[in-house]
């Protein structure tokens, strides 16, 4: 929206969480392709819809970063793919906890594509065959092989100016 480059964050959300939104805007803007003033004139809104649990772990960042670029280049992020991990400023993926918790959130949803830090591939080990039946990892390292699998390739809506 309109502004001076103030990011807002709200909903059920801890330090660690507040600062995952943080780290994944920072990249963004690091990386982003618009105009040098885009940021200056504009602010972000990052809301977190409480529900019913208290969200403050590392494991949201390369979801705000993948909503955020979303929303900067109109690229819609497909229905069928839940994400976990968190960002760095370089844009590397970290890992997290709870990927077969996660997993299984995921698929009892409907949702088969999971992304996650490909150093939790030895997690598997401890997510027996027949719970991932029908799952499809996807390791990343990387922001953008985030934003290749997640975000469609064509823009569905006007970008903000």
């Amino acid at each position: 929206m309109p502004g001076k480059g103030k990011l807002t964050i709200t909903g059920q959300l801890g330090d660690v969480m507040r600062e995952s939104a943080e780290a994944a805007l920072s990249y963004v803007r690091g990386h982003a392709d618009l105009p040098e003033d885009w940021f200056a004139k504009h602010d972000v809104h990052l809301h977190v819809p409480s529900g019913a649990i208290p969200k403050d772990g590392p494991s949201a960042g390369i979801t705000m970063a993948t909503a955020l670029v979303s929303l900067l280049t109109g690229r819609a992020v497909r229905g069928e793919v839940a994400m976990t991990g968190e960002i760095t400023l370089t844009g590397q993926v970290l890992p997290i906890g709870g990927l077969k918790e996660k997993a299984l959130a995921a698929q009892a949803t409907g949702i088969r594509k999971v992304l996650a830090p490909e150093r939790n591939q030895p997690d598997l080990e401890d997510f027996p065959e027949p719970l991932r039946k029908g799952l499809d990892f996807v390791w990343v390292s990387q922001i953008g092989e985030v934003f290749e699998h997640a975000l469609n390739s064509r823009p569905r809506r006007r970008v903000p100016k």
